[in-house]
């Protein structure tokens, strides 16, 4: 038998929906690079319902009962005291979620002699410590691609939302008026503006091509050059730096994974060197940005718009301050957890979880860490000795 470990978000503060606005959801029939979607044995879960929250559990639980399994799903993940510290000890497997990440830190695995796989439901595994699992030759596995598209559409709908000034417009109509004046005044089209990205992968790759049709200019920095037909058939810029790319953008959006070589990388130098009145979208990971820097630009006005929907700590305390700057467009964390998403990353992780109590390999595309080093999709973005999820961020985190 082995105990799993599940952190997940909070239900609907009303409970469960008992309707839902549709009654099915549209899935693609593979990914646009070709791989297929998850493909697990079986599942328990009607497609469209709500799997990541405490009560949807990603559909697990009659699966790993059935065989013999103990589950164990709570939200409660932070403090000396929470549900997931006091499970620790004799957990064997521990899934969790980007939009409310178990950090698997270095003092937290060291508390788990029997935990032998992390799984993250969905994409990014930046809140493990990668170095700690490969020291203890834990798996580290994640649903590769499962919601890459839904963060891309959330990337495009933000960068609209900034430069067309949608939220404030909205707000007065709430209110009841009727103030165009007051709406077009910070209002711009994004046609000709000049686009680029940290980073062009599959997330990156995606709001490229989401924005062509834009008739804007396109630019991308990158650490793996993308190929030169990808290069003409989007008509693309690039850039050997992050530095030369933000000089010359007008809206930079984030899509790179945390490391320590992004971690604060949008700092009050690097924002410095950007356009007045440029525009941020980060759907990466919060730390990418310096938190209080955001704040001066866009109080000073170097920045027209700052949004997107990760942040340090996650949930973010009531008194962080990117609640309450000027002209945000900030969500929680919910870009890559629509239910069209769920569907995908519930089924991912019955499909790792099958493989790894039948000891079938898990696809290569979705490993991070295996065998005591770097494998699949985590050679790919992360470095060895990295520990962004490490002793540095938990104090960082327990200060909140």
């Amino acid at each position: 038998m082995a105990k799993i470990l599940c952190v997940l978000y909070d239900d609907p503060v009303e409970g469960d929906p008992n309707t839902y606005a549709r009654d099915d959801v549209a899935q693609p029939k593979r990914y646009p690079d070709g791989q297929t979607l998850p493909s697990p044995k079986a599942t328990d879960f009607k497609p469209g319902t709500l799997l990541g929250s405490v009560s949807g559990e990603l559909g697990l639980r009659k699966f790993l009962e059935s065989n013999g399994h103990q589950l164990v799903v709570t939200s409660s993940k932070d403090g000396a005291d929470s549900v997931l510290d006091r499970e620790l000890h004799d957990a064997d497997i521990v899934i969790s979620q980007p939009f409310w990440p178990a950090y698997m830190t270095r003092e937290r695995i060291a508390k788990a002699p029997k935990l032998r796989l992390i799984i993250t439901a969905g994409i990014g595994s930046d809140h493990t410590d990668l170095q700690a699992a490969i020291d203890r030759n834990i798996t580290v596995a994640e649903v590769t691609y499962c919601n890459s598209i839904s963060v891309s559409e959330h990337v495009v709908m933000m960068i609209l939302a900034l430069v067309r000034n949608y939220i404030p417009s909205y707000q007065w109509v709430v209110k009841g008026g009727w103030n165009i004046a007051d709406c077009v005044a910070r209002s711009y089209d994004l046609e000709a503006m000049q686009v680029g990205t940290v980073a062009a992968g599959r997330i990156g790759s995606a709001v490229l091509r989401r924005l062509k049709p834009f008739d804007v200019g396109l630019h991308y920095f990158d650490r793996h050059r993308l190929p030169e037909s990808v290069e003409r058939e989007l008509n693309l810029t690039y850039h050997p730096s992050v530095e030369s790319m933000v000089a010359v953008c007008d809206v930079v959006t984030i899509n790179c994974p945390l490391h320590p070589e992004t971690e604060h990388l949008f700092n009050d130098a690097l924002i410095a060197k950007m356009k007045r009145g440029s525009y941020i979208v980060n759907t990466a990971r919060g730390k990418i940005c310096d938190r209080d820097a955001i704040v001066r630009a866009l109080e000073s006005g170097q920045l027209a718009g700052y949004a997107g929907d990760v942040w340090f700590p996650q949930p973010a305390p009531v008194d962080h301050p990117w609640r309450t700057m000027p002209h945000h467009g900030m969500t929680p964390h919910i870009s890559g957890t629509s239910l069209t998403a769920q569907t995908r990353y519930a089924a991912g992780v019955r499909e790792i979880l099958e493989c790894w109590f039948d000891n079938r390999a898990i696809r290569d595309e979705y490993l991070i860490v295996n065998a005591g080093k770097l494998a699949g999709a985590g050679a790919h973005s992360y470095s060895a000795g990295d520990a962004t999820g490490g002793s540095e961020e938990a104090a960082r985190f327990k200060k909140y």
